[in-house]
């Protein structure tokens, strides 16, 4: 991850990095938005701006991924 602006909230406890870590979520999501410091990411904004914890199934973009949801909520 060096020479990268990685998201500060880019670390274990992130719900973005374990659903990518496990293979549940494409790099993409880890390239726009995580690597380039949490640019527009939704999430990172409502924490900073509200103190809101997103739930981990909702996206950087503000969407909510299903499949995600099911993984963790153990529906699937």
């Amino acid at each position: 991850m060096a020479g990268k602006n990685v998201c500060r909230w880019y670390d274990e406890t992130s719900g973005i990095k374990r659903a990518y870590d496990a293979g549940k979520i494409d790099f993409h999501w880890i390239e726009d938005y995580c690597f380039k410091g949490g640019k527009d990411c939704v999430r990172k904004q409502r924490w900073e701006g509200e103190g809101y914890v997103s739930p981990d199934w909702v996206m950087p973009d503000g969407t909510v991924d299903e499949g995600v949801k099911a993984w963790l909520t153990g529906t699937k």
